[in-house]
């Protein structure tokens, strides 16, 4: 059994280096899928040896609920691997990803894809933001995150659902931005960002300022796509998010107002990276984008 490690746990880094349940799920669903093929059974099968709907172990797979350790221990027995170390770290990785988060309680407010999205940032370890049209949320005040809640979904969410979300987005830059180590967190705005009022001028202007003071963190870099740099790019706004441990991925987040999604293939995310490159190149140097910033706030 010694050659399944490497099928298991991509990169040998075992449980002790996942942070929390969101990344314990994704590397639980990767290698419980691995451990399925290198035993050679198919989804049917398992699923009929287990006494499952075969949606049940596609979710499994794919992460999209979690798996209990009783399930965990019958599917290894099934796969003949029980028993060995790898197993025990499997058993250790369910355990971690069942764990609540903090944001559990406010999960009947927020969209399913926005809470699996707190999931994977909160145990990011480098981010690479760009957006096109408002901030980021890790970056608002809570005066514009509510203005910025209201417009886009008027009526649709009841005042104290906009309360829970406003508090979940300070939570997460707290939770995010306050850690002991604080990730990596490159933000590119288009000029449009500045420029576009939200809120009104007293709440803009104060949007302005704290991105001003939150770019004085040596882990924050801030850096403006002006509107002298002509075309931006057809990619919209996306945020890439990369993990302390090599068997993690990176996964990218794509947002608009019609569509949230999240790629992780490798093929798929490495365009964003060179995406992301390519608006560096185009944007002002950190010291001229806050002295930018500073202007646009001062013309309020």
């Amino acid at each position: 059994m010694a050659n399944l490690r490497p099928h298991l746990l991509t990169g040998g880094g075992g449980v002790t280096t996942v942070q929390g349940p969101t990344a314990g799920r994704r590397r639980l669903r990767t290698a419980l899928r691995a451990a399925r093929e290198h035993a050679k059974l198919t989804q049917e099968h398992v699923a009929e040896a287990m006494d499952w709907s075969l949606s049940k172990l596609i979710r499994i797979e794919t992460g999209r609920v979690s798996v209990s350790t009783n399930d965990v221990r019958a599917l290894l027995n099934l796969y003949r691997i029980d028993g060995t170390t790898e197993a025990e770290e499997l058993i250790a990785l369910a355990r971690l990803a069942r764990q609540k988060p903090w944001w559990q309680e406010a999960r009947s407010a927020i969209p399913a894809h926005y809470a699996q999205y707190i999931g994977l940032e909160s145990e990011a370890s480098a981010m690479s933001c760009f957006q096109s049209s408002v901030m980021p949320g890790l970056a608002q005040t809570p005066d514009y995150a509510r203005a910025v809640i209201t417009h886009r979904t008027p009526g649709q969410v009841r005042p104290e659902e906009v309360d829970a979300r406003i508090e979940v987005r300070m939570r997460r830059k707290s939770e995010i931005l306050g850690r002991e180590d604080p990730p990596q967190f490159d933000i590119i705005l288009d000029e449009a960002v500045l420029r576009r009022v939200i809120g009104g001028t007293k709440v803009h202007r104060e949007q302005l300022e704290h991105l001003v003071s939150l770019a004085a963190a040596p882990n924050i870099t801030i850096q403006i796509v002006p509107f002298s740099a002509g075309a931006t790019t057809s990619a919209g706004s996306f945020v890439i998010l990369g993990f302390p441990d090599e068997a993690d991925g990176d996964v990218v987040y794509l947002e608009s107002a019609l569509l949230e999604n999240f790629l992780e293939r490798p093929m798929e995310t490495a365009p964003y990276h060179e995406e992301f490159a390519w608006l560096r190149s185009g944007a002002l140097s950190e010291l001229d984008s806050i002295a930018f910033i500073e202007k646009v706030a001062g013309e309020l």
